[in-house]
């Protein structure tokens, strides 16, 4: 697996859950979504996440941007009802601004990223936060600072890892969810592609025993296929999603 050529197409994916994770009451959160949903279309890990692809182009572009963001809202910020929580605090340690925020704090100490506090409300250990900080992590490594690397690799591995497999299931399986069911199934692709980028395991579940299932074939077989696929379509994914700044500022280190 040559990394260095699958991190573009890793920056795009990221860069599509930003846009679709970040709590933000900007009007163009979504712009460029659908040239990046085209692109991931044109270059599928599998025939699972490709169809969830054409099915969050096909909201975007038949109910528009708003439609997506009223969905957000209804699942993780509605008054009435249950929310869905996205922190890695809550899954890992029960409550929030936990341990796991503490470790994105250090991790982000060991860079030269910072959190915009005005723009950017939730912690660091959010969903949204994570998914944006992986992406400019990559974006970095990609512009030859490659000692990031070590920092997305524990990222991942020790915060990351540990609660998204939780998280999407709750996506996926909440009555709210229409759009973000099938932003749940890429998302779970991702994750699986994702384990095998950094060779590690999919933990044990802490409560249920079942998880999203994208393909009726065995785990090992679908990481196979998807090792095969992503490596072929590499070459031609182009890096389109460049975030707004207004998330993070850039510091020189020291």
């Amino acid at each position: 697996m040559n990394k260095q050529e699958l991190n573009p197409a890793r920056a795009l994916y990221y860069g599509l859950f930003s846009k679709l994770f970040v709590f933000t009451e900007s009007e163009d959160r979504h712009e460029g979504i659908e040239e990046i949903l085209s692109i991931l279309i044109d270059n599928p890990i599998d025939s699972n996440s490709e169809e969830a692809l054409k099915e969050i182009r096909d909201f975007y572009l038949s109910k528009g941007s708003n439609a997506i963001s009223d969905e957000f809202d209804a699942i993780f910020h509605s008054p009435e009802g249950d929310v869905i929580r996205n922190t890695a605090s809550i899954y890992c340690d029960g409550v929030e601004s936990g341990k796991k925020t503490l470790e994105v704090k250090k991790f982000l100490a060991k860079t030269k990223i910072r959190r915009n506090e005005k723009t950017f409300k939730e912690p660091e250990d959010s969903v949204g936060f994570l998914v944006t900080f992986m992406y400019e992590l990559i974006e970095l490594i990609i512009m030859g600072e490659e000692s990031y690397g070590t920092v997305q690799h524990c990222l991942y591995v020790e915060v990351i890892n540990e609660f998204i497999d939780e998280f999407i299931e709750n996506i996926y399986e909440t009555e709210q969810s229409n759009v973000y069911k099938s932003v749940a199934v890429v998302f779970n692709t991702f994750i699986t592609f994702e384990r095998l980028y950094f060779d590690v395991q999919k933990p044990l579940p802490r409560v249920k025993e079942e998880s999203i299932s994208c393909e009726s074939i065995s785990d090992e077989e679908a990481a196979r296929r998807m090792k095969n696929r992503i490596e072929k379509s590499a070459a031609s994914l182009q890096q389109s999603c460049a975030l707004e700044d207004e998330y993070f500022e850039k510091h020189s280190e020291d």
